[in-house]
């Protein structure tokens, strides 16, 4: 065994991955879900090189990476330190025993940054890597990131990682994953969401950018969790590409024709309420309450740009500078910004709302799509509508009974997926 590296720190404690350095008798080699012959998914002779050949499929994608490695850190060094076995030894009794120690890891002094592990105490103070005061933890889980935790420790043994060869996955809980595993786990319960809502109906309003600043605040949440879009799609089309047509039954529907990832494109329902949104946008722009066909505004505008005459532009015709949409940055600070102010009143109310502040803090544009799917599936819109709505949905079928479908999912979604301002 070669020498490690004056760096490294020795098991058996918690450190770093990329510190970390375990026993012949404890990395695996032998682990008992090994199945010999069996053919490795991974080709990696221990469990650490398992879980770093794992994660290397994630390099690319940053905040993927680090939520999977603080995963997969967390219960490896739990498996050496706590149990004294090797992660490919793991038993699903050992995984249940796992699950109840996310929720309150002691001892507090050898787990949690600060050594103190109390529910409600919030996040302790974060140490870099390296620091010999970094810990694993800064506090209890919360349910829901157990569940989180359950989910991608799940992809990890899934994967392979857990057991390298041969066998039957180790899953954490095999009724908990048919439950959790489907479910998106980065996104806001109906009570956060409130509070998100809620923070926006309280901005300021006393001048007119800051009046300004509301009404975009409040169209852009509406378009992304009404219109289920991705950051870039908010971003990259225009309100020309709403349209109207009539269903089976005679009744007029708006619709909202997305080029979404991959340029592909999909019809998004767009309710009653987007609509109404839409104009109190719109007209608080000083633009007419309806796009016309083809009109090149961007779905959401600078501060101070009312899209001239885009409102009136023929079709066809270019709007210029006033029609420039928000890059996709710009709309990320946004949507980042009302996060931190609604987190900023959950913290002023202290107790609880402390923890809720920190998940608000962590949240992101994207979890407003996730929270948008989320909510339909809780209100019973039929999945396939869910999924037709998210980026599945063709505008070259004409199929009459492709549309009769397409009109049920129209009022599917008006009648169950709500904002309600």
């Amino acid at each position: 065994m070669s020498k490690p590296p004056s760096n490294s720190v020795v098991a058996l404690h918690p450190a770093p991955l990329e510190t970390l350095v375990i026993p012949a008798a404890l990395d695996g080699r032998a682990g008992s879900n090994r199945a010999p012959g069996g053919v490795a998914q991974i080709a990696a002779a221990n469990d650490l090189d398992a879980i770093r050949a794992w994660l290397a499929r994630f390099a690319d994608r940053p905040a993927t990476f680090d939520s999977y490695r603080k995963e997969a850190e967390r219960l490896l060094l739990w498996s050496l330190v706590q149990l004294g076995k090797p992660l490919s030894s793991l038993t699903h009794e050992d995984c249940l025993r796992y699950q109840h120690f996310l929720g309150d890891p002691q001892p507090a002094a050898v787990w949690v940054t600060g050594g103190v592990a109390h529910a409600g105490s919030g996040r302790g103070r974060k140490h870099p890597r390296g620091d010999a005061r970094w810990r694993p933890f800064y506090g209890p889980l919360s349910p829901a990131s157990i569940r989180q935790a359950t989910v991608i420790l799940n992809v990890l043994f899934w994967a392979g990682a857990g057991r390298v060869s041969g066998g039957q996955p180790l899953a954490l809980s095999s009724q908990h994953t048919r439950k959790v595993a489907p479910r998106i786990t980065r996104y806001l319960e109906p009570g956060l969401w409130q509070e998100v809502k809620d923070s926006i109906a309280a901005m300021p309003q006393d001048s007119p950018r800051a009046r300004a600043h509301y009404h975009r605040a409040r169209w852009l949440f509406t378009l992304l969790y009404l219109g289920g879009l991705r950051i870039a799609e908010a971003g990259g089309n225009t309100m020309g590409q709403f349209f109207v047509r009539r269903d089976v039954g005679g009744t007029m529907r708006w619709w909202l024709a997305v080029l979404g990832k991959g340029d592909k494109e999909r019809l998004v329902p767009a309710t009653r309420e987007l609509m109404t949104e839409l104009s109190r946008y719109r007209q608080s722009l000083g633009m007419t309450a309806l796009p016309s066909p083809h009109e090149a505004t961007p779905l959401v505008l600078p501060i101070g740009k009312t899209a001239g005459s885009t409102a009136s532009t023929p079709t066809g015709a270019k709007a210029g500078d006033t029609s420039r949409p928000l890059t996709r940055a710009a709309l990320h600070t946004i949507v980042k910004s009302v996060f931190a102010q609604a987190a900023q009143r959950l913290r002023e109310r202290g107790g609880e709302d402390a923890a809720r502040a920190a998940l608000l803090e962590q949240a992101s544009a994207h979890w407003l799509r996730h929270s948008a799917g989320s909510h339909m599936a809780d209100r019973q819109v039929d999945l396939r509508h869910v999924r037709d709505n998210f980026g599945h949905a063709s505008l070259t079928t004409t199929n009459i009974y492709l549309h009769v479908d397409d009109d049920r999912r129209h009022r599917d979604t008006d009648e169950k997926h709500r904002i309600d301002w």
